[in-house]
């Protein structure tokens, strides 16, 4: 679980991609949840595209995805969504979160 200070962080990270995939009217299926499975891993936060044909809510979408991947829901805003996740592999782990500060 990420504090908000972090989820700040990801956000103001987020600013600067762009989105890596679509969601169409196909909908959230389980190839394209092994697709960001393997790009959180790459790249641990990433930015999804829903297009208007999905006719899906980007909140309750982004709450589906980030629970079938163990991820971090980190923004749904408009038609954009932001999930985090730690690589598992120490080699692909490039985001550092802030610490909290011990009083």
């Amino acid at each position: 679980m990420i504090t908000g200070k972090q989820r700040a962080y990801l956000r103001g990270l987020a600013n600067t991609i762009d989105p890596i995939c679509q969601i169409g009217k196909n909908g959230i299926t389980d190839e394209f949840i092994t697709q960001l499975s393997a790009a959180l891993e790459a790249r641990e936060l990433i930015k999804i595209h829903i297009l208007e044909t999905a006719m899906l809510d980007s909140k309750s979408c982004l709450n589906d995805i980030a629970c079938r991947l163990g991820a971090e829901p980190v923004q749904a805003i408009g038609s954009k969504i932001v999930l985090y996740k730690q690589a598992e592999k120490q080699k692909n782990r490039k985001i550092e979160l802030p610490r909290e500060k011990r009083k």
